[in-house]
């Protein structure tokens, strides 16, 4: 992809602007430079602010990030509305140049917030599965979830696919959807059917209680997790995380915003310090990786740095076809 143009008016792009970009952003090799740059001290992540709203009316997470590499910064703000039916909840982000300080874009961050989060598991799983990693397992098929299929794929050659969701069983159409993804995809009747001998477990609801019992798990295996909406949301037992070998998206930040680590935190004696490594480390070969003498938990809550890479790699496409 071209440079961006530093000095162009700002972009302002809605998910119909935004969705026939998406297949063309390589969005795991964006994030393996962003993680590259992190380590190497070009990029700077702050810690992720919640405001909340007076009144109990919601709240507004801010995603900040500087990535210097780029001579970008910019922020993603993601409010949760309180209303009289279901919450609303939207992102956006903007972004802006280091060399003239004028903002670049402002884009809906919904759809790539999707891919973003996936492409950050993919990239986890590029960097800890075993290399004969063969089953695979997913908890969790919305949005998300097929997501995440579609990011990994292609990183191991998977001879078995596994699927389960809550009501999976009773929606035909979300069936057929999913095994036309890949021939190799089969839904189990639960989430222990899917995960019992995979290699890899990705865990994609949006749970705010374990998902998953581990300890019907029939070999170590990574397991993956992401963040919600939920308030301390966890997808595994947090008592469980000092006995896996711990690594997550970015270590300054997540243990404070991760719910099973600030539980395991609060109750069960597990500290920070006991994560092995981040993805800066793992992409810069800064940690050690894990040897599957015990299941291998890999945590993401999501990075403002993720969210301003992804979205210059969309403002190089949309200025390079303009």
């Amino acid at each position: 992809m071209h440079a961006i143009d530093h000095h162009a008016a700002p972009a302002v792009l809605n998910a119909d602007a935004i969705r026939p970009h998406l297949p063309y952003l390589p969005v795991r090799q964006i994030l393996q430079q962003l993680f590259a740059a992190l380590g190497q001290g070009q990029a700077v992540q702050p810690p992720q602010t919640l405001t909340l709203f007076p009144g109990n009316a919601g709240d507004m997470i801010t995603y900040q990030g500087v990535l210097a590499s780029q001579q970008l910064f910019g922020a993603k703000l993601s409010p949760y509305i309180v209303t009289g039916g279901k919450p609303l909840v939207t992102a956006w982000t903007s972004l802006f140049s280091m060399q003239t300080g004028q903002p670049l874009l402002f884009c809906d961050a919904s759809l790539l917030t999707v891919e973003r989060t996936a492409g950050t598991t993919a990239l986890a799983v590029e960097q800890l599965a075993r290399p004969d990693s063969r089953q695979l397992a997913l908890i969790g098929c919305g949005a998300v979830g097929q997501a995440h299929l579609r990011h990994v794929l292609a990183l191991r050659p998977w001879q078995r696919i596994r699927v389960f969701a809550p009501g999976l069983a009773a929606d035909s159409a979300l069936q057929a959807q999913l095994l036309a993804m890949d021939t190799r995809i089969e839904l189990a009747t639960s989430a222990e059917a899917a995960a019992a001998d995979a290699d890899v477990i990705m865990l994609c609801t949006s749970s705010g209680s374990p998902v998953l019992d581990v300890a019907a798990l029939k070999k170590p295996a990574l397991i993956t997790s992401i963040s919600t909406n939920v308030a301390q949301a966890h997808e595994i037992a947090p008592a469980l995380l000092s006995q896996m070998d711990v690594y997550c998206d970015h270590r300054a930040s997540t243990p404070s915003r991760a719910g099973e680590m600030v539980l395991a935190a609060r109750h069960h004696q597990w500290q920070a310090d006991a994560i092995r490594g981040d993805l800066a480390e793992l992409v810069n070969n800064l940690c050690p990786r894990p040897g599957y003498q015990r299941h291998v938990f890999f945590r993401s809550i999501g990075m403002g740095l993720q969210d301003i890479a992804i979205a210059h790699a969309l403002l190089q496409r949309v200025q390079q076809a303009a």
